[in-house]
């Protein structure tokens, strides 16, 4: 018995070891943090010396005394997402990245596109949120192991939409670029800086104030809840939604008949944004001050005004890059832009085209099927085929969804 004992002893030992390892792996390249849980106590600590060492091995708190805010645009596809980030994109001193999570996604469930197994998508959350951590601390070399092939030297040319990200395509992580080229197309950008430096980027990536990260691929805002409740962080979630019936015009405007549709996808997406809302607008404790829900439809009609409010909410200065941008970007056509992504348009025409697109059958089927998160976001459901198309009629309700602060 006695020797049983100490086996089970030392497996036990074993077994601690192992997730003490495990742990470690994940978090060694991210955050560093003070044994301390109060950074106050570094100062206030009776061995001088000893807390000199503490704070100087951990810089996180320094991030937390900076307040540097970390943004995370928390969006689905179609919904407008892209115009957003361009938001945080084009301020001086955002570092933004563009869907860096499809890179976990395309490494641990390849099919994920597929599949519409829950078990799938939530499969990959557990990485994704170390991913976010890791980039939120500017450690660009944790993208490496969901990169492939896997970077050679800290150089690759297989980050997703690189060219989406005005800091990964500017000095000093792109010095091939001038004065004339501030403004180069997506692709353009790519052709002309070449392979990306992930040094030169985290080090980028370092010099900047703040880092938003927009990313259609975390089904709710509780999903984060790790990231957000995290003191090492200054976590605000900008959650995005549109009216499901704009999302399925653009996911399908031919006009093809319910029967004919999957409708998985956007049962999916309706039972997310219920889910993720519900969550916000409860005001759970540990959102505080750290959640805003944003509709497209009003962004796209006052977007100098929304973005003001958004700005706000994060406590960051809009500057006027931001101001300049929105003025050229929110009152032209789809044709002004060469690049397949672009995001030039006139935005309030954009979030009623919906109602010409789609007939009427199909609309009723969409309302049924969503008629919860209709309601609950204040989008009007159209009763005919001429209140679909009669614009004079808004289908979007006044509605003030005030930050949770």
């Amino acid at each position: 018995m006695q020797c049983s004992w100490k086996a089970v002893l030392l497996l036990a030992l074993a077994s601690i070891a192992i997730q003490y390892t495990a742990i470690r792996t994940f978090t060694a390249k991210s955050f560093h943090s003070c044994p301390i849980p109060n950074p106050m106590n570094c100062s206030l600590s009776q061995d001088s010396d000893a807390a000199d060492r503490l704070c100087d091995e951990s810089p996180t708190f320094a991030y937390n005394l900076s307040r540097k805010t970390h943004v995370l645009i928390l969006a689905t596809t179609r919904s407008g997402s892209s115009f957003v980030g361009q938001l945080f994109n084009q301020h001086f001193d955002v570092f933004y990245l563009f869907e860096p999570l499809y890179h976990v996604q395309y490494t641990l469930i390849p099919k994920l596109t597929q599949s519409k197994s829950t078990t799938d998508r939530r499969g990959m959350m557990g990485a994704s949120r170390d991913l976010l951590r890791s980039l939120y601390d500017c450690d660009l070399y944790f993208l490496e192991n969901y990169i492939k092939p896997q970077p050679v030297n800290h150089t690759t040319d297989r980050l997703f939409r690189r060219g989406a990200s005005k800091a990964l395509c500017s000095p000093p992580v792109c010095e091939s670029l001038g004065a004339i080229d501030l403004h180069l197309e997506e692709g353009d950008c790519v052709k002309k800086c070449g392979t990306l430096n992930l040094t030169l980027a985290t080090e980028s990536c370092k010099e900047h104030g703040h880092v938003a990260i927009k990313t259609v691929r975390v089904p709710e805002v509780s999903d984060l809840r790790a990231l957000v409740e995290d003191p090492r962080l200054n976590l605000k979630v900008i959650q995005l939604v549109r009216d499901p019936r704009g999302i399925l015009a653009i996911w399908d405007g031919t006009g093809r008949k319910p029967y004919n549709l999957d409708v998985t996808q956007l049962t999916t997406v309706c039972e997310d944004f219920w889910n993720s809302v519900s969550t916000g607008l409860n005001r759970p404790p540990w959102l505080k001050g750290k959640y805003m829900l944003v509709r497209y439809e009003d962004l796209a009609r006052n977007p100098m005004k929304k973005t003001e409010e958004i700005y706000d909410f994060l406590g960051i200065p809009m500057d006027s890059n931001v101001e300049r941008w929105i003025q050229n970007n929110t009152r032209g056509d789809r044709s002004s832009s060469k690049h397949k992504y672009g995001t030039v348009r006139n935005s309030a025409a954009t979030a009623e085209k919906w109602r010409f697109r789609l007939s009427y059958e199909i609309v009723a089927f969409t309302q049924h099927a969503c008629q919860q998160v209709l309601a609950q976001l204040g989008y009007k459901t159209a009763g005919s085929e001429e209140e679909l198309k009669n614009l004079s009629m808004s289908l979007v309700e006044e509605r003030d969804f005030l930050p949770f602060s």
